[in-house]
C-alpha cells in the first residue's frame, strides 16, 4: 500500500504520516513539498492514494489534480486543505479529486474519508453535503452567475489567463494545442462580455476564484 502526501509544510506531512501509520502500519508513505514534485513522483510510481493540499509552490493543487487525472485516470486523490469547503470542494471534485477534508478535521474523519475513497466512493463532510442539498432545493429557477455559464475548460483557461500565463504556457499546462486555448479564450471573453484581459482579472479577483 503506497500513499503519497503532498504539502509544503513538513509538520503537516509528518502528522499525516503518523495518523496513516497508526491505521495502515504496512503502508509505504512518500512525501512531496510542492506541485512539481507531486506530479513527478506520480509519473514514475504507482500509488494507491494521493493526499494533497491546494496551495503549494509550483503547480497548485487544482492544477496538479487535473494533470494527474489526465495521466492516471482513476487515481484516488483526497484534498486536505485549510480553505472552507464552500470555496473549493466542488472545484477540486470537478478537477478530478474524490474527496475534500479540512485540516481542522479530526483524525477519525480523515480516516473515514480515506476508507470511503479507497472503496471507490467520493467524500465531503456531512455538514457540507446538507448545505449543498439546501442550496440545490432553493436554486431552481434562479439566474446563474456569469462564470457558471462557462464550460470546465473555459473556466480553466480563464483562471490561467488571470494569473498572467501566456497561451503557450496554458497549452502546456492543460496538454492541449495553443490554437485550442485561443478558441477557449475567445469563447469565454464573448460569454463573459470581457473586452480586455484586465476585465477578466478583475472578475476573477472580485469573485474570489483565484487560488
Amino acid at each position: 500500500m503506497r500513499i503519497l502526501i503532498a504539502d509544503d509544510h513538513a509538520v503537516v506531512r509528518s502528522g499525516l504520516s503518523a495518523v496513516l501509520q497508526s491505521s495502515y502500519p504496512n503502508a509505504e508513505i512518500e512525501e512531496a513539498a510542492d506541485g512539481e514534485t507531486l506530479i513527478q513522483k506520480c509519473a514514475g510510481n504507482k500509488f494507491l492514494l494521493v493526499i494533497t493540499d491546494i496551495s503549494m509552490p509550483g503547480h497548485n493543487g487544482i492544477e496538479a489534480i487535473e494533470k494527474l487525472c489526465v495521466a492516471q485516470p482513476g487515481l484516488p486523490v483526497l484534498v486536505l486543505s485549510m480553505h472552507p469547503e464552500n470555496q473549493y470542494a466542488l472545484r477540486v471534485m470537478n478537477a478530478g479529486a474524490m474527496g475534500y477534508v479540512r485540516k481542522d478535521a479530526t483524525p477519525e474523519e480523515l480516516l473515514r474519508a480515506i476508507d470511503r475513497i479507497l472503496h471507490g466512493r467520493k467524500y465531503i463532510s456531512t455538514a457540507f453535503a446538507e448545505k449543498l442539498a439546501g442550496q440545490l432545493s432553493q436554486s431552481f429557477g434562479k439566474i446563474k452567475i456569469p462564470h457558471e455559464h462557462l464550460s470546465r475548460r473555459e473556466l480553466q483557461v480563464m483562471l490561467q489567463l488571470a494569473k498572467g500565463k501566456s497561451i503557450q504556457e496554458i497549452a502546456r499546462e492543460l496538454y492541449i494545442r495553443s490554437s485550442t486555448v485561443s478558441t477557449y479564450q475567445a469563447r469565454l471573453m464573448y460569454k463573459m462580455g470581457f473586452e480586455r484581459n484586465i476585465d477578466l482579472i478583475r472578475y476573477v479577483v472580485d469573485y474570489g476564484l483565484a487560488v
